[in-house]
């Protein structure tokens, strides 16, 4: 299949088509100002908007948010959604890592008290928080029946074993499990990966990072978000690890041989995928929700090494630091939702790939705690810069399915901040900044450093200016560990 070259039409200031053509079912959407769009046309992310418009059973349009750049199949920062009986369920459009996500928390420490220990609290979080390639936990070695149960309970696992409190499941997207996880439909390989990587962070742009509120932009919202200015949060992005990788590895060959089985004509074989209705979609469905419910646990189990860390470092207790879970959002994730599509209420099959979901006040899949607010939206940004705090909106509900942006968004490919690195150090540059960094190698940081990626507040004004989310605060980094 070839598809004639993008054409794009702006809207209005932040939003722009792709129209539809050849063999494009739907319009592409992307969400964006000209500036952002700048960088956005160096990729090949655009023609993958169009690529992903030509799959079976997609419903009103292929969506990209203003951080997208070039992934898998599906771009980093694409959203669609596919009718059940005549769509198709694809591996790139969740991506290799399974329910990487993000969760914040709040607390009751001070910014001047985490100044005063801040050195003592990176060394302190770099030691109990393993990083890195192959980073993995010897005292968690678990059995094959442990990740079985990992792969059906999610976060709830975690508190069985004394990691965390009941009050964080109610704070977790989908409570922290999502329910159709069928563990036999995993490998033995995937499961030999996983089984001593839960509490790691991994490698890449994960991160555990201690922050505090800069600035607030709905009061009342942030209040109810238990966020306050000067105050220290913390935000871990982190995902499925070895155990989400392979799972994906292990389905993409499934899916290639049923695009051919079912006679699924591709742009790019990049996005195999199989018919919703099919035993191969159902499967890796299935499977797929194994992947994210390991990530919630694995989210969950750092959190109680992070509040472990709070209360060595500052002497304190639960009572005292009060690190709660403001909120835990999957960002790589396919589920079953129900939506309005031209007019009618029917349930599709959502695929975000580095996109959150944005819930409005009052949805019924909106957490209790936050019906009056909105769902939170977590946007990191880089280590040198800022990270932000939405809620979601009715905007984002008729016109993106209830999703908004993930991050920053890289500009910048590792091999290329590398070579613009050279002969700088940067963490001697953040040290100058206020901000503390450690990490399993030096070559993580670098290819990490703030210029890789988009300013952040950019992407989070043309989403708030779009409609499709709403600014609540912005918090400002302390100290990072990376992988």
């Amino acid at each position: 299949m070839e598809l004639p070259p993008v054409r794009l039409e702006q809207i209005d200031p932040y939003r722009w088509r792709i129209p539809k053509a050849g063999p494009m079912h739907v319009d592409g959407i992307v969400y964006a100002t000209e500036k952002l769009m700048e960088s956005i046309r160096e990729d090949q992310s655009l023609q993958q908007v169009a690529n992903v418009a030509t799959l079976p059973g997609i419903v009103k349009a292929s969506i990209a948010m203003p951080d997208i750049h070039w992934g898998y199949g599906f771009p980093i920062g694409g959203v669609a959604a596919f009718d059940l009986e005549r769509g198709v369920i694809s591996p790139g459009g969740v991506g290799y890592d399974i329910n990487c996500g993000v969760r914040l928390l709040r607390s009751d420490i001070t910014r001047k008290q985490a100044e005063q220990k801040k050195k003592e609290l990176v060394e302190t979080l770099f030691s109990r928080v393993p990083t890195g390639v192959g980073a993995h936990r010897k005292e968690l070695k678990l059995s094959r029946e442990e990740m079985k149960q990992v792969a059906q309970k999610g976060a709830a696992w975690a508190l069985t074993k004394g990691f965390g409190e009941q009050a964080d499941i109610a704070h977790i997207e989908e409570e922290g499990c999502i329910p159709q996880a069928d563990p036999d439909l995993v490998s033995d390989r995937a499961y030999e990966r996983g089984r001593d990587q839960l509490g790691t962070l991994g490698s890449g742009n994960h991160f555990a990072e201690v922050g505090y509120v800069e600035e607030i932009y709905d009061e009342s919202i942030a209040q109810a978000l238990g966020l306050a200015p000067d105050f220290v949060t913390v935000i871990i992005h982190c995902g499925s690890r070895g155990f989400g990788h392979q799972i994906c590895t292990d389905y993409l060959e499934v899916m290639a041989r049923a695009a051919q089985k079912f006679g699924i004509d591709l742009p790019d074989r990049q996005l195999a995928c199989a018919p919703l209705s099919s035993e191969e979609g159902q499967h890796y469905l299935a499977a797929m929700a194994c992947g994210a419910n390991f990530a919630f646990c694995n989210r969950q189990i750092i959190t109680h090494y992070v509040r472990e860390t709070f209360e060595e470092v500052f002497g304190i207790g639960p009572k005292e630091h009060g690190l709660r879970v403001v909120y835990d959002v999957c960002h790589n994730i396919a589920k079953i939702e129900e939506h309005v599509v031209d007019g009618k209420r029917q349930k599709v099959c959502m695929h975000r790939k580095g996109a959150t979901r944005a819930l409005p006040p009052g949805h019924p899949l909106t957490p209790e705690a936050y019906k009056d607010t909105g769902q939170p939206v977590l946007i990191p940004g880089d280590m040198g810069r800022y990270s932000y705090v939405l809620v979601g909106t009715e905007g984002a509900l008729k016109e993106t399915f209830g999703s908004c942006c993930h991050g920053a968004g890289r500009v910048m490919s590792r091999h290329e901040a590398k070579r613009r690195a050279r002969g700088r150090s940067i963490v001697d540059e953040l040290k100058k900044q206020g901000i503390l960094i450690r990490a399993d190698g030096m070559a993580t940081i670098v290819e990490e450093m703030p210029e890789a990626y988009k300013d952040v507040s950019l992407v989070v004004e043309a989403v708030h200016a779009a409609g499709i989310g709403k600014m609540v605060a912005r918090l400002k980094p302390l100290c990072v560990i990376k992988g």
